[in-house]
């Protein structure tokens, strides 16, 4: 079994990722992926023996449009999808991955070049574990985009990704996910 197949077992335990994957394959987003917490919350879960959805705050699903960064696009997004998902046990957090560097740098002291995808975007997530997306095909197989590998997300190793984000943000998601996973090792050098 490949570490893709092992990861695809894994989030098919979290019932509510599943049914928002399969949701997500009809909203037609360019580019669209649930990824970051999510995805490795739902794996320390099953590896740890926990409810699969335990802890999970919201499930963020990104997109890239670059056609409109318009805030007033993204919201009818946000609203599109929060009325399809208003039935699921989750906050579904929706973001325009063309739009980051339009905000980041007022929210997180450190500027943000554009980025050409969702993917670029996963790419600079700042823990090395939660730079993974899945989405669902047409044909209903399963899509990953995972740059660092899954070595670190399956040991719950949590390590800093040094591409974008300040320090204090990783300090921030490292030590909320300790608090909710006692298990992980955090890391505190690359």
């Amino acid at each position: 079994m490949t570490d893709l197949d092992r990861l695809r077992n894994v989030l098919s335990r979290n019932e509510t990722l599943v049914e928002l994957l399969r949701r997500a394959r009809g909203f037609d987003l360019p580019g669209w992926y649930l990824t970051a917490g999510c995805v490795a919350q739902t794996v320390w879960n099953v590896l740890t023996g926990r409810e699969a959805t335990h802890g999970i705050q919201d499930y963020d699903l990104f997109y890239h449009d670059a056609a409109d960064l318009s805030w007033e696009a993204e919201d009818r997004v946000i609203r599109s999808v929060a009325a399809a998902c208003e039935d699921l046990p989750a906050d579904v957090e929706v973001r325009n991955e063309a739009r980051v560097h339009l905000w980041y740098e007022a929210k997180f002291g450190t500027p943000c070049p554009p980025f050409a995808s969702t993917e670029a975007a996963i790419d600079a997530f700042p823990a090395v574990c939660s730079c993974v997306g899945v989405r669902l095909a047409r044909d209903g197989s399963w899509h990953f985009h995972a740059p660092h590998g899954l070595d670190d997300l399956f040991a719950m190793v949590v390590r800093p990704n040094p591409v974008l984000a300040p320090r204090a943000v990783y300090e921030r998601k490292a030590a909320r996910w300790s608090a909710g996973w006692p298990e992980l090792t955090v890391l505190t050098s690359r």
